[in-house]
């Protein structure tokens, strides 16, 4: 079934076409990637899908389905909560609310009978709407999201106006992913996260029923989500099936294919044109000559693929450093109360890649900061070996540019003493070549600006480099080609990048922040994550059931290591927590079950209520219906305080699992 249907689509600016005849459809379980160079029309493609721009050809969405569309920018906020937010962006939840409002006014004030038992009839039936859309769409849905993606639960019940704009975007992708609509259009949905909640926005969308259209940068998020690709090239709007690395494969055949094709084309043509010049003035071979040239003429030419230019920068040689490159001792930083890591001891060896990772808001961009001497740590130094010689990206890099300089000015600006030629040939590698290395900084997009940064670093780049998000606003071609360069520099390197398929190819070594330490892992981001995920699945074997505590496996005793008395005092403390666990946990388990109970009979008791006053007859007759109206808004109230007792204990009960888990860890 189709779910949507774009027919003959063409949009141009300023003359200039991005697009023409496009057409496709949308049908159920369709996960569409966009593919293309920054500025190639994919967001364009998105916006007009969404009738937020005006192009020419059809875009016709079935009836009864639903497009959400996440943008790459947001409105102005408002003092809404951040849960509240993504409970109300469910189309209609806010009129439906709204709806309940006025109609309990105008109950309040009516004075005749039939006025009341009209309204209270609305009421009944809105009610009912109003049941089937708690249960559909849950308030702890809505918290689990806003979980996954990095909130906790004080951020919930912050208006968004005092949130970042990274932050607010988290929140407009959570109100999003809330509505569950039939097609989720997501233009670059992994900025502004960090790398544990990319991961779970890729499982969410793996577990996503619906159809799915994204453009993103990351190589393996992308290849992860998608099943088709529509790719915008050179000579117009192409479509294949598969996910990016099936695109680029497919993509190399056809490139082999027509080249091997238009090779064969062009010696049909000469050896034609031998014969032709040979026997047009021969009478006997003249009209075989003509016919062969009318062939020609009428020959459709083979048009091969034009090579889209990409970046291309081979790193200088750099000066070798001592062993030890960089190295931190008892570094602390805090802003205020909020401490960001403390008694920090690092090692960065030469040649070693260095991922930064964590959540966001935990230090990474301040520990950068620190080795680059931007910022000075509470307690503790840095130091950097002999021979070192640093090099600093900053995340919001391209910002820092000198807006009035032409691009070629502000390269020349890292090497003074370079020659016009060699920086010339520098902005060629980065894509800006002929007239276009005299335009003003000012004037160019994002992408552009990122070039000229990316530009200015490496062109000179030391030997230890410093990077912070290197991939934001490079497409994906950008990104895969910084990605191989990056590969061949001989120095070290330290950053910081959401881009998953950046890090999984370049790191070598991983620098974990959380819970005010850094943890450090000798191997890849890949190999990291095993790690980190052969440890959960030991806590949850260890773990069992919440009421208590499963008996460990004598593999699980090997890993605790230790001799027989260590064994028996491990045995001798899970038993005191099991205790522990019983005394804590009993009561509230206990309250916890009466709370269950309370809330199905008042539900049931709610939707009896509602039965009954859908009842035209029960409305006519006041003395039956006035007593019902009372007491179902008496229901409404002690639901909602049981609700939040509920929700109050299960908080209580997961935080005394969490103390005793890590008290029986420790």
């Amino acid at each position: 079934m189709s779910l949507l249907v774009v027919n003959n689509l063409s949009l141009s600016f300023g003359g200039r076409a991005i697009f023409e005849n496009l057409t496709f459809q949308v049908s159920e379980k369709d996960r569409i990637g966009l593919i293309g160079r920054n500025g190639s029309g994919k967001t364009s493609l998105m916006r007009i899908v969404m009738d937020q721009v005006s192009a020419t050809g059809e875009v016709h969405l079935t009836k009864g389905m639903r497009m959400g569309y996440l943008a790459q920018d947001l409105a102005d906020p408002t003092n809404e909560k951040v849960l509240q937010s993504v409970l109300d962006a469910v189309p209609g939840r806010v009129e439906l609310d709204q709806r309940m409002i006025r109609l309990e006014e105008s109950l309040a004030q009516a004075r005749d009978q039939e006025t009341q038992a009209e309204i209270g009839h609305k009421i009944a039936r809105l009610a009912e709407t109003l049941t089937d859309f708690e249960t559909q769409y849950a308030k702890h849905a809505a918290e689990q999201i806003l979980t996954g993606l990095g909130f906790t639960v004080e951020d919930m019940e912050r208006p968004l106006s005092e949130l970042s704009g990274g932050w607010r975007m988290r929140a407009a992708l959570a109100g999003l992913l809330f509505q569950r609509p039939d097609i989720l259009l997501m233009d670059e949905p992994t900025n502004h996260l960090d790398m544990d909640s990319v991961r779970w926005l890729g499982q969410f969308l793996t577990r996503y029923e619906g159809a799915l259209i994204l453009v993103c940068h990351d190589r393996d998020f992308l290849n992860s989500q998608i099943n088709r690709t529509i790719s915008f090239e050179t000579e117009g709007v192409r479509q294949y099936r598969g996910n990016y690395d099936s695109y680029l494969t497919q993509r190399a055949e056809e490139e082999t294919i027509l080249d091997r094709q238009a090779k064969k084309q062009e010696q049909r043509v000469k050896d034609a044109m031998k014969f032709v010049d040979k026997f047009r003035y021969k009478a006997t071979k003249a009209r075989q000559a003509q016919s062969k040239l009318k062939l020609i003429e009428k020959m459709d030419i083979i048009k091969t693929h034009t090579q889209q230019k990409s970046i291309s920068f081979s790193f200088p040689p750099v000066t070798r450093s001592s062993q030890n490159v960089l190295i931190a001792k008892g570094l602390k930083k805090a802003f205020g109360d909020h401490v960001l890591f403390e008694g920090v001891r690092l090692d960065a060896q030469r040649g070693d890649r260095i991922a930064i990772i964590g959540k966001n808001g935990v230090g990474k961009t301040t520990l950068l900061k620190m080795f680059a001497s931007e910022m000075n740590p509470d307690e503790g130094q840095t130091i950097l070996g002999h021979g070192v010689t640093l090099s600093y990206y900053a995340q919001h890099q391209a910002e820092q540019l000198e807006a009035t300089r032409s691009i070629v000015e502000e390269v020349f600006t890292a090497v003074p003493t370079a020659t016009q030629t060699f920086v010339r040939s520098v902005c060629g590698a980065f894509l800006f070549s002929g007239d276009e290395v005299d335009k003003q900084v000012g004037v160019l997009s994002g992408g552009e600006k990122a070039r000229v940064a990316l530009a200015k670093l490496l062109v000179n780049p030391g030997n230890c480099l410093l990077m912070d998000e290197p991939t934001n606003h490079l497409d994906i071609v950008a990104s895969e080609m910084l990605t191989e360069a990056l590969k061949d520099y001989t120095g070290t390197i330290i950053f910081v990048s959401h881009n998953q398929s950046f890090a999984k190819r370049l790191a070598t070594k991983i620098w974990d922040i959380k819970d005010r330490h850094i943890e450090e892992y000798p191997g890849t981001l890949t190999e990291y994550f095993d790690h980190l995920d052969r440890q959960a699945e030991l806590v949850r074997d260890t773990q069992g059931k919440k009421d208590k505590v499963a008996a460990p496996t004598q593999e699980d005793m090997d890993l605790a290591g230790g001799t027989r008395a260590e064994k028996k005092a491990r045995k001798q403390l899970e038993a005191k927590l099991r205790q522990l666990r019983w005394e804590k946990l009993g009561p509230i388990q206990k309250r916890v079950k009466e709370a269950e109970k309370k809330i199905a009979r008042l539900e049931a008791r709610e939707a009896e209520i509602a039965e009954l006053l859908a009842d035209p007859d029960v409305f006519s007759d006041a003395a039956k219906s006035q007593p019902l109206l009372g007491e179902y808004q008496k229901v409404k109230d002690d639901l909602e305080k049981l609700m939040s007792a509920w929700e109050t204990d299960q908080e209580a009960m997961e935080e005394i699992e969490a103390r005793l888990q890590a008290e029986l860890d420790s």
